[in-house]
């Protein structure tokens, strides 16, 4: 009896992945609830069970090739004799299979006709009517070119000069001289390296994004932590670094500042009464941002444990639906690769974004004299049209008070 292996339910909004990679070949023996196919999706890279013990007899959906929810992926064959006897029948039906992977090829092609015929979702069509914007006009994200909201209001955005310019094609990409043709390596983007540069471009083309800067000396963090590094890990069973004391810092200054907490939807403003932090991890396959669901009611061990939690699945490719989604703001660290300034672009549709950089020593003047000290630039990019200026400057210099005095934190101050 053979086990058929299926695309399983990836998160919410999700509706079709990417095949990666195929663990295992056809003859190989598999155990039940053993990765045997790795998707990706464009926001985590999923592996799918195998679900029953036996031998892989086919493959369906080959690597690279784009699936849907329920899309049949392959087939086992229970128990070491069974696969005697389903490799022949697999024989059999592998010429009517052949063609399957080709049949849907020419169904992408009508696509983009075929998308007016599917339907605007009902709140992107209610949004479009209120704002007097027909959503023919609007290019759908959504599957088989629906029209979702997220897409009206990028059209909104953009305004009636800038919605035209999709219009115009892109610059085709000059030829290669034949010398330099054969030392290039043509390699397809991954799904969620796609996802990513459409996200970033399109926060550009959305927000009105503006940073400001500031430096923080860490003098005081670091002097703490070196007090106590080693207590707290014996207590707590992580180490103590300074994304707690960066995040506790944060989640006090939007508590105070809460527009950088919030987010635009449409004509409306939606304030956010709990914080999420999102921590931008960058892996082999691109940047994740996984979120810190309640910073704001962790301590700075609770943060530090999450935060753990989320860089290993970061990097081991295990990050669940549940573990990217309802960030409200964002922290990045760039100085972990030695940057010492640079200007973040905002995670859609979250308000503000605070980059940390790498911590130098540097001669400062401090009570009238000069002296050296670790300093960190600190870079806050925020969201113009609901962000203004003194709110943002306002917000990075509590973030750098909480951090020159530490003691704060604790005192809630």
């Amino acid at each position: 009896m053979a086990t058929e292996i299926r695309v399983p339910t990836l998160g919410e909004s999700v509706s079709e992945a990417t095949v990666g990679t195929w663990f295992k070949k056809v003859g190989d023996t598999v155990k039940a609830d053993e990765p045997i196919v790795e998707l990706e999706t464009d926001k985590v890279t999923v592996e799918v069970p195998a679900p029953a013990a036996g031998v892989l007899t086919e493959i369906v959906a080959q690597a690279g090739e784009t699936v849907g929810l329920g899309a049949l992926l392959g087939q086992i064959a229970e128990g070491a004799a069974g696969s005697a006897g389903a490799s022949a029948p697999a024989a059999a039906p592998a010429p009517a299979a052949a063609p399957a992977p080709a049949a849907p090829a020419p169904a992408a092609a009508p696509a983009p006709a075929a998308a007016s015929a599917m339907p605007a979702a009902p709140a992107a069509a209610k949004l479009a009517a209120d704002n007097n914007i027909s959503t023919a006009d609007v290019d759908g994200s959504g599957k088989r070119g629906q029209v979702l909201k997220g897409d009206v209001l990028a059209a909104i955005a953009k305004g009636p000069v800038a919605a035209a310019a999709p219009a115009v094609p892109a610059a085709p990409r000059a030829p290669s001289t034949t010398e330099d043709a054969v030392r290039e390596e043509r390699v397809k983007m991954t799904r969620l390296r796609q996802t990513i540069a459409k996200r970033l471009k399109d926060a550009q083309n959305t927000a009105a994004m503006l940073t400001t800067y500031n430096e923080v000396d860490m003098k005081a963090v670091m002097d703490l932590r070196n007090r106590y590094k080693d207590v707290f890990e014996k207590k707590h069973g992580v180490k103590l670094g300074f994304m707690g004391f960066f995040t506790k810092a944060v989640t006090h200054a939007l508590k105070e500042l809460p527009a950088v907490n919030a987010e635009i939807d449409g004509t409306d403003i939606i304030y956010k009464n709990y914080c999420h932090v999102g921590m931008a991890v960058g892996t082999d396959k691109g940047l994740v941002v996984p979120v810190i669901r309640d910073a704001d009611q962790l301590s700075i061990a609770g943060v530090e444990k999450e935060l753990g939690r989320l860089a290993k699945a970061a990097r081991d490719g295990s990050l669940g639906m549940a573990d990217m989604q309802g960030g409200t703001f964002t922290i990045t660290n760039g100085g972990v690769y030695g940057s010492l300034m640079s200007s973040p672009i905002l995670n859609a549709p979250q308000s503000g974004i605070l980059g940390m950089h790498k911590i130098q020593d540097r001669p400062v003047v401090v009570g009238g004299q000069i002296v050296i000290r670790p300093m960190m630039y600190l870079a806050l990019s925020y969201d113009h049209r609901i962000v203004d200026g003194k709110e943002a400057v306002t917000f990075l210099v509590r973030v750098k008070e909480s951090l020159e005095d530490p003691e704060r934190l604790v005192l809630d101050l």
